[in-house]
């Protein structure tokens, strides 16, 4: 495997073990990462990211399903205003520099990792 080849898979595995363990999380890991050990295009980055992470939360809403039953009445409002939001973010993303979205990245890093200390 090549060196690009072997630092995408270990990416990948980071990101689906934060994401099955936290719930969450597993794209603010893959960023970062995919960056530094596959040294992807940077225009492919973000994007790569997105295509990765969906079918990895998918596997862990299988997961969870599988263990209990899923509060989808809960969940409803949340999938509405985060299906805007992507769409949004999609459509609009392409238009900011890689540059400030790893700005943006690295500060929602902090925010939450500040907000999980304290």
């Amino acid at each position: 495997m090549t060196h690009k080849k072997t630092g995408a898979a270990i990416s990948g595995l980071v990101a689906g073990a934060i994401n099955g363990l936290l719930g969450a999380g597993g794209g603010m890991a893959l960023v970062p990462l995919l960056g530094k050990l596959a040294n992807p295009a940077e225009d492919t980055l973000f994007p790569t990211c997105v295509a990765v992470i969906f079918p990895v939360c998918l596997v862990s809403l299988t997961i969870s399903a599988m263990g209990a039953p899923l509060p989808w009445a809960q969940a409803w409002p949340y999938l509405v205003g985060s299906g805007i939001g992507g769409l949004l973010a999609g459509l609009w993303g392409q238009k900011i520099p890689t540059l400030w979205l790893h700005r943006i990245l690295g500060v929602l890093i902090l925010w939450g990792g500040i907000r999980s200390l304290c």
